[in-house]
């Protein structure tokens, strides 16, 4: 599978780590940096050509690894086509796939270690979305917040008393 990766300083080693062992288990893998550790650097620099380049089809999943993983998450998601979850436990690694067509993988660097995380990353790679009506119904009303204004997309707003 070609797979994209990238970190900033706080994921760097976990990244250099899940590198190596995505190479040696055959995978093609897209380095989007950072190249050296530097404790400046900022991860949408790195996060943000991750998700452009997952969203376009040019890798076929990615990873992107920061401190705690939730500031990947929040950038990633800004990018249109990108379904990215932070993943800390195997059931959401699969079912984010199979059911939420989820296709890049969040890790926090500073908060697991490299055989945790190589676990939750096999996991992520190794699922396949559903294709289950409900699963593609449910898609679209998230896929149309990209293109229509939030208030345009679901069921009644909730309305305070």
């Amino acid at each position: 599978m070609r797979v994209g990766i990238a970190a900033d300083h706080g994921g760097f080693t976990l990244k250099e780590d899940l590198r190596g062992q995505l190479a040696a288990a055959g995978h093609d893998i897209v380095d989007f940096g950072a190249r050296r550790l530097d404790s400046d650097d900022d991860y949408p620099d790195f996060v943000i050509p991750l998700a452009r380049a997952v969203a376009a089809g040019r890798v076929e999943r990615g990873v992107a690894v920061c401190g705690s993983g939730v500031g990947a998450s929040v950038c990633a998601n800004k990018v249109p086509g990108v379904r990215a979850g932070l993943i800390n436990d195997h059931y959401s690694a699969r079912q984010g796939v199979e059911d939420d067509h989820m296709n890049l993988i969040c890790l926090g660097g500073r908060v697991m270690g490299p055989m945790v995380a190589w676990d939750l990353l096999q996991t992520f790679l190794a699922a396949d979305f559903s294709q289950a009506e409900r699963h593609l119904r449910r898609l679209g009303k998230v896929a149309a917040l990209e293109t229509k204004a939030t208030s345009e997309v679901g069921g009644e707003a909730a309305i305070s008393a």
